[in-house]
């Protein structure tokens, strides 16, 4: 009885403090109230990329003379009767790989780069133009593809869209239901675009604090984000594997072994 006993409170050790090492790596921002916040200042705006799509309005007191402004496009419906009607809807612009957009009137503009008042700026002095002096445009910019992908050990990995144009790694993490326990928190793979097309690679620790001052805590459109599972999903998900494929190895065995003995008899 004693010679079991040492290697039962041995392996009780080591499973206590291998939990304990674990418990370590779970908690965000551990180093929190350690750290100065006083890089994470100023309000965050996301910038123009290829690709994207623009919904872009120009109103002004008079309907008629910002129509040629905006992008129209008549989409057939139907009222409460058989018969068709025709239903205004503002088209959205694609920003094409160049970083333009070909704006009515106008022409070409080069938008990529730029946050929405930057551009709502830009075809502001482009348009204003060709009103009368004591007619003001008001024109307003909106992303419309804004979103990012988390895949990985979260519990609900997928796209997701980002409605206000402002996204924190944490809340796009939050989104896609947190975590599991088994996601290293220490590792996130995120793989930026930039506007010229060229892929950048950064490894993220979301158990240290300062990543609020990194220029990464606040996603991009596009970005995308990859949780690696640790060692402990990792060899369950190999076990579980490799036990399916010996199982259905095993029951085509025993149907066969069974022909066979029908077949002899």
């Amino acid at each position: 009885m004693k010679k079991l006993l040492l290697p039962i409170i041995i392996l009780t050790i080591v499973v206590l403090l291998s939990g304990c090492s674990a418990a370590k790596k779970v908690p965000y921002f551990k180093n929190i109230d350690s750290i100065s916040l006083a890089a994470s200042k100023g309000l965050y705006d996301a910038r123009i990329m290829p690709k994207d799509l623009l919904s872009i309005a120009v109103v002004t007191s008079d309907q008629e003379t910002s129509r040629p402004f905006n992008l129209f496009a008549n989409m057939p419906t139907t009222n409460g009767s058989s018969s068709t009607i025709m239903n205004t809807t503002v088209q959205q612009y694609l920003v094409n790989n160049d970083g333009e957009i070909n704006f009515p009137v106008i022409g070409k503009l080069k938008v990529v780069g730029l946050t929405n008042t930057e551009c709502e700026q830009l075809i502001f002095s482009k348009v204003k133009p060709y009103f009368s002096e004591a007619e003001n445009p008001v024109v307003t910019v909106r992303l419309s593809s804004y979103r990012v992908v988390l895949a990985g050990a979260v519990k609900s990995p997928g796209v997701v869209p980002v409605t206000n144009e402002k996204m924190s790694i944490m809340e796009a993490i939050a989104s896609a239901g947190d975590l599991t326990i088994f996601g290293k928190r220490d590792n996130v793979l995120l793989i930026r675009e930039n506007p010229d097309g060229q892929k950048e690679i950064h490894r993220l620790n979301l158990n240290d604090a300062n990543l609020i001052n990194s220029p990464y805590y606040y996603v991009q459109q596009n970005d995308y984000i990859y949780v690696e599972p640790n060692k402990v999903e990792a060899n369950n998900a190999y076990v579980s594997a490799t036990t399916s494929l010996w199982m259905s190895f095993l029951s085509v065995g025993l149907s066969l072994t069974g022909l066979l003995i029908g077949i002899l008899k």
